[in-house]
């Protein structure tokens, strides 16, 4: 008995989303593997859009506010060190480790040439349905920045990553199921789109060739 066809995935995938999104600790807090940290993410998320947009807070003005209160915390402690015995405060070590910078530049850096890759792939018109959706969406979002802030398109950018790669993976056979009938869809009509816009085109008379 022959093996059923796998199942076609959205966009013609091979990885699970997982892969797709890195499959490390990004990929973990967006498919909500860690409850914990995808919570803080998302809360701590909504306090910063809470404080620019609502607040209206500056960016500098609360970069001096928190440097002014982790002073004060480091004052306070450091006095009170001295008559509890106390341990000194100090800095942890991943915040000072070259290599987490560096690994964070690397995975940027792969993120930022994934990005172009895949805009190239489709502005080279490889799949039309793609091409137009993309555009499409671009669009949308042009008309978005008309009516919102940068700070409010970056918040609600922050919860399409924590509930889109989520609700895909919990719901990936339906959604994969609708997207390939939706392109199959697509495509017909382009095709169609395509013979009649041919069939317009006026064609000159046909000449016979001269037999010798």
């Amino acid at each position: 008995m022959q093996d059923p066809t796998p199942p076609v995935k959205l966009f013609g995938r091979q990885r699970s989303i997982h892969e797709v999104l890195g499959g490390g600790t990004v990929a973990d807090v967006l498919l909500w593997r860690n409850k914990i940290a995808s919570a803080a993410f998302l809360i701590g998320s909504e306090v910063l859009w809470f404080l620019f947009e609502v607040v209206e807070y500056s960016f500098v003005s609360l970069l001096c506010h928190i440097l002014i209160t982790g002073m004060l915390v480091l004052f306070i402690w450091s006095t009170l060190s001295e008559h509890f015995k106390w341990p000194p405060f100090e800095i942890p070590e991943i915040i000072l480790d070259e290599y987490a910078f560096n690994s964070i530049a690397s995975i940027l850096h792969e993120r930022l040439n994934q990005f172009l890759s895949i805009i190239v792939d489709i502005s080279c018109g490889k799949d039309l349905p793609l091409f137009f959706l993309t555009l499409v969406s671009l669009w949308i979002l042009s008309v978005m920045g008309n009516y919102c802030s940068f700070c409010k398109l970056l918040f609600v950018g922050v919860l399409f990553l924590e509930t889109l790669p989520f609700l895909y993976e919990r719901y990936e056979e339906d959604v994969d199921h609708h997207a390939v009938i939706m392109h199959q869809q697509i495509k017909k009509m382009l095709s169609e789109f395509n013979l009649s816009l041919l069939n317009k085109i006026p064609k000159g008379p046909v000449k016979e060739k001269k037999t010798t």
